[in-house]
């Protein structure tokens, strides 16, 4: 059958029957010819693209508009989480961020988080205060930057960093689709980036979107967070780290978790994880 120029029916279904050079065939089922028409591929968004924003502008803001610098200039050297949260923190670093690894530890504080025992090529943080950073053991190196007034250009280079964490702080960004494409951009492919959250918050800096919604929802946000940038794996919601596979305390450090036990609540801060890879998932053995 020869193609057509044109239909004297061309609102009407057409089906794609074959492609010819750069026009595809289009069948019409009404007077039964071959419409040619141009073939224009839509291109695919490169890895790192924000693809969508998932935020608007009201769900954006906070309670407490002041300069965020400002809040966080006093350093808290305290932690925002029960013991019981942390432990989980740390079990799900040690089983997900390889030996040897470089990482970023952003919106971070006085302590990392990351299991004593390993060993990384290297431990960049990020925060608000400097005093608390430099009080952080784990760190060999950090910078200070407000990343609700500059989410993006980190002084970083691409692909230099084998996993990006976050821990109970991703409720304060007012604009996470491009921190997290900036994550992508930073991240080693097949690196992995750990958000760790519960309920605690500050509440009057935390994003109207966080403030009053579930754990789910939360958890849910923090998906479509990665879901925005092309690029991610399907991210994956964690709320239970199993602490038996954890090395157990030794010396002081055992005498203080058994009387920290004595006055853990019944039920602790909730747990919560949202991880997503950039490019692949990698197996470690």
């Amino acid at each position: 059958m020869k193609p057509s120029s044109s239909c004297p029916a061309p609102r009407l279904p057409l089906t794609i029957q074959l492609k010819q050079g750069s026009n595809l065939l289009l069948h019409c089922s009404r007077c039964c010819r071959l419409v040619a028409t141009p073939f224009r591929p839509v291109a695919e968004a490169k890895g790192g693209t924000i693809v969508r924003e998932v935020l608007s502008n009201s769900q954006r803001s906070k309670l407490d508009r002041g300069n965020d610098r400002a809040f966080y200039e006093l350093p808290r050297l305290v932690k925002h989480v029960d013991d019981n949260f942390l432990r989980k923190v740390t079990q799900l670093y040690r089983e997900r961020i390889p030996e040897d690894a470089a990482v970023l530890d952003l919106m971070s504080s006085w302590v990392s988080h990351l299991p004593p025992e390993k060993r990384y090529k290297r431990v960049v943080g990020h925060g608000m205060n400097a005093a608390e950073l430099q009080r952080n053991k784990q760190l060999d190196s950090f910078f200070v930057r407000n990343l609700n007034q500059d989410p993006q250009g980190w002084a970083v280079e691409d692909k230099s960093f084998d996993a990006v964490l976050c821990c109970v702080s991703v409720q304060y960004l007012q604009q996470p689709e491009k921190v997290f494409a900036e994550i992508y951009r930073v991240l080693k492919p097949g690196g992995s980036c750990i958000m760790t959250f519960s309920n605690r918050l500050f509440y009057d800096k935390a994003i109207s979107a966080w403030r009053d919604n579930s754990g789910f929802g939360r958890a849910q946000l923090v998906k479509q967070y990665f879901l925005s940038v092309e690029g991610f794996t399907q991210p994956e919601a964690v709320t239970e780290v199993d602490l038996s596979k954890a090395p157990p305390p030794q010396g002081i450090a055992a005498a203080i978790q058994k009387v920290q036990r004595l006055f853990e609540r019944a039920q602790g801060d909730p747990f919560y994880a949202v991880i997503a890879y950039r490019g692949y998932k990698p197996v470690y053995e």
